[in-house]
């Protein structure tokens, strides 16, 4: 009897490449940017044509991609087979523009315009995003280019690693070692730093760091 080949759809692979994305930690435009191609190449928009036709990525393109991420031929084929189970896009941004205005509301939730993307394996909490990480003052644990995913909903216990917004705009990645109602004990995770104790009425909102790729 003759088997039956499958059919790989425009979905699947679209889906497998934002998968292989998520695993090394970027997000499309920069996994693009790691393969060498233009860092729109993989955009959402360069996925459909003007005319509505589908666009599918080069195998230049894919190859590139595997080469940049250290993936193998095998790995990818089996992305393409579980494409879309479990990776959703969540907006991402940088760091040093979390103090900005308009990004957050008052809880902490992602607002606004000027979010990028990032596909990520597994995201329970529909207002999960990522942090991207620049320069190295949060060294050992966390290096420049590093994406940090946080969960706003998460439930927060001592010892998790946090990200603090002050009411005055400053954000901060910590580690929790207590919380009362009136006071907050934050470990810095560079060592040379020190150790603060904030007051709970100038903290605007502290959310957990759920996962990073490093």
């Amino acid at each position: 009897m003759k088997k039956t080949a499958a059919i790989l759809t425009h979905d699947q692979i679209w889906a497998a490449i934002d998968s292989l994305a998520a695993h090394a930690g970027l997000s499309a435009s920069g996994l693009a940017k790691a393969a060498g191609l233009d860092p729109t190449t993989f955009n959402k928009s360069k996925r459909i044509g003007p005319d509505g036709r589908e666009r599918w990525p080069s195998t230049e393109s894919v190859a590139k991609s595997l080469a940049a991420t250290g993936t193998t031929i095998a790995t990818f084929v089996q992305l393409i087979e579980d494409a879309g189970e479990a990776v959703r896009a969540v907006p991402m941004l940088g760091f040093a523009e979390a103090g900005a205005s308009g990004y957050f509301d008052d809880s902490g939730l992602p607002v606004g315009k000027g979010w990028d993307e990032v596909a990520f394996p597994a995201a329970s909490d529909d207002h999960t995003y990522a942090l991207e990480i620049s320069g190295d003052s949060m060294k050992p644990a966390y290096r420049d280019g590093d994406v940090i995913v946080v969960s706003p909903t998460a439930p927060i216990r001592r010892g998790d690693r946090v990200v603090v917004k002050m009411r005055d705009g400053e954000v901060m990645v910590r580690e929790l070692k207590r919380r009362t109602s009136k006071s907050i004990e934050l470990q810095s995770l560079n060592p040379g730093h020190r150790e603060r104790t904030l007051a709970a009425s100038d903290v605007e909102w502290i959310a957990r760091i759920v996962w990073v790729s490093q």
